[in-house]
């Protein structure tokens, strides 16, 4: 399929999500009729109801205003947008497309305050009639590989929740040693065969993640060192700068609604922050990647080292040998 040009026609309506109710979440209105049983709008909407038990101070995040719903250039898939934010959060935002051939696309990530070095939840799952290709983690703000005081902190008391998972979802194939210096131990990165039983368990992980995620918001304490804080903000910013310029889901909403809204979408929406919370730029970030002309290399590896298996023993240490 081509993809469409940046002058492609799109139709944005806007429709801000409504204000919370003191008592229970309003039901999410990014919801809509499918051919398929299966729907990643209770995944959103178990989030949203989890979230509000553990936060009474959550509440639409100002994006709301420019980025709810997206019309495709086809007329007749819509991209639903929803966000919020919370004392401890500085974005919780989901996206999520339906279309009537059977794919769907969930995009949902938590972002916590730079006072608080939390990992960053991180749902990105593609399903189309056949094929369901998922990454879900609690993705760390700190390298997990050489740092042991984050790495006990936050994921030692998770390596079973990990391994509960690695059974039941495999290892997804290969992944490339860049990429998985953003994932932690836990990581979920696997493929299946569309079935039932298969969209259940992944609801499951789903839900027990994020009341792990939840669990660790709980307990988390507000950080006063501002080079602490300051480390924190530099490394969320370097994860926002990979992702919005590495992330594949950016091909599909390219041929949805066009380069030019889609680039809007990524930095503005999914990875909010890459132009507001630091200034260096992705070559600032990975060196490595700068073409001979200046340009920022395209290739989604160029180290050429992936992991085909899971890299992390039964508890939790790298064992991928020789990691660049």
């Amino acid at each position: 399929m081509e993809s469409l040009s940046s002058s492609s026609i799109i139709s944005t309506t806007v429709k801000p999500y409504p204000l919370l109710s003191r008592t229970k979440i309003a039901r999410c209105s990014c919801s809509m009729k499918v051919a398929s049983s299966f729907s990643y709008q209770k995944f959103i909407q178990y989030a949203l109801d989890e979230t509000k038990l553990s936060t009474s101070d959550l509440i639409p995040s100002s994006l709301q205003e420019d980025f709810s719903t997206l019309k495709a250039v086809d007329g007749k898939t819509e991209l639903k947008m929803c966000s919020f934010q919370a004392p401890k959060i500085r974005l919780i935002r989901s996206l999520s497309i339906e279309t009537s051939d059977g794919m769907q696309v969930l995009d949902f990530a938590i972002f916590p305050k730079a006072e608080f070095d939390l990992p960053i939840f991180c749902a990105n799952f593609f399903t189309s009639n056949n094929t369901n290709i998922v990454v879900l983690d609690l993705n760390p703000l700190h390298d997990v590989m050489n740092e042991t005081h984050y790495k006990e902190k936050y994921y030692r008391n998770l390596i079973p929740l990990g391994l509960k998972y690695a059974e039941l979802l495999p290892w997804g194939g290969k992944l490339t040693s860049e990429s998985l210096k953003f994932f932690s131990p836990i990581v979920i990165w696997t493929k299946f065969s569309s079935s039932h039983e298969n969209h259940n368990i992944l609801f499951s992980a789903f839900q027990d993640y994020y009341k792990a995620w939840l669990s660790l918001m709980d307990h988390a304490t507000k950080e006063t060192d501002y080079s602490q804080i300051n480390l924190n903000l530099e490394a969320q910013h370097r994860y926002l700068t990979w992702r919005a310029q590495k992330d594949p889901g950016f091909h599909v909403l390219k041929r949805l609604i066009g380069e030019s809204r889609a680039k809007d979408v990524v930095k503005e929406f999914l990875f909010n922050g890459v132009n507001e919370i630091g200034n260096k730029t992705f070559l600032d970030y990975f060196p490595e990647y700068e073409s001979g002309d200046g340009s920022i290399i395209e290739k989604r590896s160029i180290v050429g080292k992936s992991f085909e298996v899971r890299p992390w023993d039964a508890r939790g240490v790298f064992i991928g040998n020789n990691f660049s």
